[in-house]
C-alpha cells in the first residue's frame, strides 16, 4: 500500500518551491477537496440509480427526515437546503412536475403552503439513501470503526463554525 498520495506530492513540490511558507493547512484541506469530488460522484452515481439529482435529494431528504407526514414549509426548507428563495421555488416546481412533491395551503395558516412529499417522493429518497449509504460505505472501508469514528469527530470540531 503506497504511503503518499498526490497531496504529499503536491505539498513537497511546493516545499521546495517555497521554503518560506507553512504548507500544513494543504495536508489537511487539500485532502478534504479531493475526497469531496470522490464523495460528490459517488453521490451523483448513487442518486442517479433513483433517477434523482443531488438538489432534488437534498430537498427530498430534509422532508423525509422530518417525518409523517413528510411536509416542511418552504422556508424551512431553505433553512436546511441553504439556497435562496428563488432557487427554492423553481425547485419545488420541478419536484411538483416530476410528482416528488405536492403544494398544500397549511391548515394552520390559510396564506402558508407546505410541501409533502409524495408516495413516489418517499421510494425514490428511500431508495437513493440506501444506496448511498453503500457507496459512503465503500470510501471508507479503509477506515477502522474508531479511526471513523475520531475523524467524524475533528470534522465536527472544524465544521461547527460554518454551521
Amino acid at each position: 500500500m503506497p504511503t503518499h498520495d498526490e497531496v504529499d506530492r503536491i505539498v513537497e513540490a511546493w516545499s521546495r518551491e517555497r521554503p518560506d511558507l507553512d504548507f500544513a493547512p494543504l495536508q489537511v484541506l487539500s485532502r478534504v477537496g479531493r475526497l469531496s469530488r470522490h464523495l460528490d460522484r459517488a453521490r451523483r452515481e448513487a442518486f442517479s440509480t433513483s433517477e434523482l439529482d443531488s438538489w432534488e435529494f437534498d430537498v427530498l431528504s430534509a422532508l423525509r427526515r422530518a417525518g409523517v407526514p413528510y411536509q416542511l414549509s418552504p422556508k424551512a426548507l431553505l433553512q436546511q437546503t441553504l439556497v435562496s428563495s428563488g432557487t427554492m421555488t423553481n425547485r419545488i416546481d420541478r419536484l411538483v412536475e416530476r410528482g416528488l412533491v405536492q403544494r398544500r395551503t397549511d391548515p394552520n395558516d390559510g396564506r402558508g403552503i407546505l410541501v409533502v412529499m409524495t408516495p413516489k417522493g418517499q421510494a425514490s429518497v428511500d431508495a437513493a439513501i440506501s444506496t448511498l449509504l453503500v457507496a459512503e460505505s465503500v470510501l471508507l472501508e479503509k477506515l477502522a470503526p474508531g479511526d471513523r469514528e475520531r475523524l467524524a469527530s475533528l470534522l465536527r470540531k472544524l465544521s461547527l463554525d460554518f454551521d
